[in-house]
């Protein structure tokens, strides 16, 4: 049982940073995946490109999720 436990707990922090810095709502936060979110959250990640703006992200979740 300590493995949901640590599971809960870090899901809980990871969608209270994603509802904070990008404004998702517990609904997006679960659609994303791993890799999406870690793509978002460490930009650096990626030698070269820019962070994407906040249009860019409202454009690119409107054109997914309707």
């Amino acid at each position: 049982m300590t493995e949901g436990v640590c599971f809960g707990q870090g899901a809980r922090r990871l969608s209270g940073l994603a509802a904070r810095l990008l404004g998702w709502r517990p609904h997006e936060f679960w659609a994303a995946t791993p890799a999406e979110l870690a793509a978002i959250l460490a930009p650096d990640a990626a030698p070269g490109a820019a962070p994407l703006s906040r249009e860019e992200m409202n454009r690119l979740m409107e054109r997914d999720h309707g």
